[in-house]
């Protein structure tokens, strides 16, 4: 998501790196190469334009903070910019105070709308409302057999006509719900390749009859200024409330998301990023911002594991890795679950640092970890439990089996090894033998209640928070070697010396 532009303007901040202060002289230069990354981005140019003379404004005479470096100060300065760029914070839908309330979704052909409408609809139902989806897209063939599809997948019904008039049928589907006590009408209008005023009359006969309290526009990210364009003309007619970005993971340049707030005055309420139905999200202007900048978003990341992982699993797996019972069938029981949260890329982009880097790693997707969940399933379940048992006939058959290269079993055996290796340093030696000395020397049943504590000290899975589902597999010494026992056994000679003496 945006790394292109992430790139470039983590290269245009370059220019300050060593300088002992913000001058005019070298503001000037940043601006200029950070003018030319929103350019290539599809970024409007009347707000690139009004967006450089605000950050130069500031950053001019701006006093240097000796305990800041002064890129960093520079930095601040173009985040608190961007977000009020994308601001104000969008997801918040108004509610009728008449039942049920309509959202009317408007929008271009292919821009998403239908399937943004299935979309908002499961995000509703978590937010405790009962949606009904309105199939009042009645030019594009199979528009209504999609929006059934949907509904059944996601258990919400669905109100349709094959004939007639779509505003008729979208003040019936009102009347409707109010029947049925459906407390949301979402309506699926009809797009167009092109806005024309057929399109936009049978829009607001919809409007006048239905009464919406939101109207969305859904857009696709990836036609930058075509995007801000159709939204801005929509407007004129039927005064948006908000707009919905979809297929904002596949657009690297990001130009639709830093204009058409500015261009529309509308915010952005909600963002498509993916297929699945469940990626879904609000728009944060901070956190979209800190994105950009490559200061990741572990809020939107700890959200989504909260909503996604299963703590009882996570926890559970913790505590094998820390007392020499993970296997290879857990491993792949937590990648699994890794695979909920999303697109691999996009989860290594919410982590701060990473996100400009991603542009550099060609051939780096979720194939990686197919071919590895492939692998694992091609072990047999003793194999799973004891991966020492695999010997080179072994590793040959696994590589057959999962379509995968004998040095790609072999890499996989030899990560396993080592994150076990580290989890025992861990343990014993590192954070975790601090935090419970003596670990090794006490029973399973005091293992897991230490391993319970440390947790609540840490927020792990369990207890404050999501944790890390990824966490890599571990070993450790056998009881009675830690280095707990080994304190003990100094201290019982020091005392034996003092005796003597």
């Amino acid at each position: 998501m945006l790394e292109s532009l992430t790139k470039n303007l983590q290269s245009a901040f370059s220019f300050l790196r060593g300088s002992g202060k913000l001058t005019e002289s070298n503001i000037k230069e940043g601006m200029r190469e950070v003018r030319k990354a929103l350019l290539e981005a599809d970024v409007n140019f009347a707000v690139v334009k009004e967006f450089t003379q605000r950050v130069t404004q500031q950053a001019v005479g701006l006093e240097t903070i000796k305990s800041v470096r002064p890129e960093h100060q520079f930095i601040k300065i173009v985040k608190d910019e961007l977000e009020d760029l994308m601001g104000p914070v969008g997801g918040y839908i108004d509610t009728s105070s008449a039942s049920p309330t309509v959202i009317m979704m408007a929008g271009l052909q292919g821009s998403g709308k239908t399937t943004s409408c299935a979309k908002l609809a499961k995000y509703l139902v978590k937010k405790g409302r009962k949606p009904l989806l309105v199939a009042a897209d009645l030019q594009r063939p199979a528009a209504i057999d999609q929006l059934e599809v949907l509904g059944r997948e996601l258990d919400i019904p669905v109100y349709a006509e094959r004939e007639g008039r779509a505003p008729k049928v979208c003040e019936r589907a009102v009347a409707h719900a109010r029947r049925e006590g459906r407390d949301v009408v979402i309506l699926d209008t009809a797009g167009r390749l092109h806005i024309d005023d057929a399109l936009m009359e049978e829009l607001s006969d919809i409007q006048a009859r239905t009464r919406p309290v939101e109207i969305f526009l859904v857009c696709d990210a990836m036609t930058g200024q075509d995007a801000v364009q159709s939204a801005k003309a929509f407007d004129e007619r039927l005064a948006l409330t908000g707009i919905i970005l979809t297929k904002l993971d596949g657009d690297a340049r990001g130009g639709a998301a830093l204009s058409i707030k500015s261009v529309t005055g509308k915010p952005i309420k909600f963002v498509g990023v993916g297929e699945k139905l469940g990626d879904f999200e609000e728009f944060h202007p901070d956190r979209m911002a800190s994105r950009i900048l490559g200061m990741g978003d572990v809020v939107s990341l700890v959200e989504r594991a909260q909503e996604h992982l299963d703590e009882e699993q996570s926890r559970e797996a913790l505590e094998k890795a820390l007392t020499d019972s993970f296997t290879f069938d857990d491993f792949l029981q937590q990648l699994q679950q890794i695979k909920k949260l999303g697109s691999l890329k996009d989860l290594l982009s919410m982590l701060p640092g990473v996100g400009g880097a991603l542009a550099d790693m060609p051939g780096f997707d979720d194939g990686q970890l197919v071919r590895v969940e492939a692998m694992i399933q091609s072990m047999t379940a003793v194999e799973r439990m004891r991966p020492e048992v695999i010997d080179a006939s072994r590793r040959l058959r696994i590589a057959r089996g999962s379509g995968s290269q004998v040095g790609q079993v072999n890499d996989l055996l030899k990560q396993f090894k080592e994150m076990r290796k580290m989890f025992k340093g861990l343990r014993t030696g590192g954070l975790l033998g601090r935090m419970m000395p003596g670990m090794g020397g006490v029973s399973k049943k005091r293992k897991l209640q230490q391993i319970r504590q440390m947790q609540g000290k840490l927020g792990m899975p369990g207890v404050d928070g999501p944790g890390a589902p990824g966490l890599a597999p571990g070993g450790g010494r056998k009881a009675g070697s830690s280095s707990g026992a080994a304190a003990r056994k100094r201290k019982k000679k020091e005392r034996k010396k003092r005796r003597k003496k």
